[in-house]
């Protein structure tokens, strides 16, 4: 069976291959930075020589704090005849003259097949793929695409000491720009509903609504191409990340809305956990997607247990947190502010949801 080449927006196959100073370099040491991974083949190919050159022209841009390098060769010659050498600090060369990592990263196609196809991967602080750039004819084009995109990406904060964070997770780019403004325009196009919040009444899980409480509007996605857009985003670029952080491998998600804050309501969501009831002790992880951050004022989350602090992910971005945390979702002082809000559990999780349904009233809105 052939693998599935990574696409943009997932993890980055990690590997270990051998490079001119390591004989078996760990490709997923060198997270924390911006990550040029240029798969060139060949430098005895001209416009693959010359588009390492182009690189190596700007090594000044590649000082293995905030950005880095790594050629990937196939050719034996490149190291015998040495055509092609590492510049350190930055520019880093791998060996791949078994091709597996080249395999891996859907340069080649089948084990039978001997066609390349050289392109460049950019990859991001936590190593997940930002953009995938097939060479161009022009090599000095090629470069500059690169380097367009490595500006467009966030500067990364310089090191300080960190305050004692809630055990949060900050993802960026899960919902790129185009399916957070369908979301969006999804909810203003059926203006959503009131959205309560559930409590265990007499041994049951009813809804109850409070504005004092909570005071939202949440949209159900009915149809079925967005419910899946979004899921599969979860799927192949958030939950890889919830499981590397907190060893949990999601496999369930409950709910698709699109939750709308708006401050001309006082758009809130006081102090509360997210498993406390029968109906809800499923439940494992929480996510808030932001769908349009820097459009609204106030309206972040924060964890009242872990000191004051206050959160809030980039447009696109998720926050995810266990379910069984203490969080309050700020009043929205100005805008409106839009989330996609599900929760995550598993198989295990599921067969608790399962026989808790006899306990549940009514659907479920928190």
């Amino acid at each position: 069976m052939t693998q599935q080449p990574p696409r943009i927006g997932e993890p980055a196959p990690w590997f270990m291959c051998r490079s001119p100073i390591n004989p078996e370099f760990h490709f997923d040491t060198i997270g924390g930075r911006y990550i040029v991974l240029c798969f060139f083949g060949t430098a005895g190919d001209e416009a693959a020589r010359k588009t390492v050159e182009a690189f190596y022209a700007r090594r000044e841009r590649f000082d293995d704090v905030d950005y880095c390098f790594f050629g990937i060769s196939i050719d034996p010659q490149d190291e015998a005849a040495g055509r092609v050498e590492e510049q350190l600090p930055g520019m880093h060369l791998f060996w791949d003259f078994d091709q597996q990592v080249s395999r891996r990263y859907g340069l080649i196609g089948s084990p039978e097949a001997t066609s390349y196809s050289p392109r460049t991967f950019v990859l991001d602080e936590r190593m997940r793929i930002v953009a995938i750039i097939p060479f161009a004819p022009d090599a000095e084009q090629h470069v500059a695409t690169i380097m367009e995109i490595l500006d467009r990406l966030p500067p990364l904060k310089a090191a300080s000491a960190a305050d004692v964070p809630a055990p949060v997770l900050v993802v960026p780019r899960i919902f790129e720009p185009e399916l957070c403004r369908m979301l969006i325009k999804y909810y203003d196009d059926l203006g959503g509903q009131e959205s309560g919040f559930v409590r265990d009444v007499d041994g049951k899980t009813v809804s109850i609504h409070d504005y004092g409480h909570k005071r939202r509007r949440d949209q159900e996605i009915t149809d079925e191409k967005l419910r899946n857009a979004c899921m599969y985003r979860i799927h192949d670029r958030l939950a890889p990340e919830v499981h590397k952080a907190f060893q949990f491998r999601a496999t369930r998600i409950e709910r698709y809305i699109v939750a709308c804050y708006d401050s001309s309501t006082g758009g809130h969501f006081r102090a509360h956990r997210d498993n406390t009831t029968k109906g809800t002790a499923h439940r494992r992880f929480a996510v808030s997607v932001n769908l349009n951050t820097g459009e609204y004022e106030g309206g972040r989350l924060w964890f009242p247990e872990y000191g004051r602090q206050q959160y809030a992910a980039p447009a696109g971005g998720a926050v995810v947190f266990s379910c069984s945390l203490l969080h309050e979702a700020m009043p929205v002082t100005s805008g409106t502010r839009y989330a996609f809000l599900p929760f995550l559990y598993d198989d295990a999780a599921a067969e608790i949801r399962q026989q808790n349904l006899q306990y549940v009233a009514m659907k479920q809105q928190q």
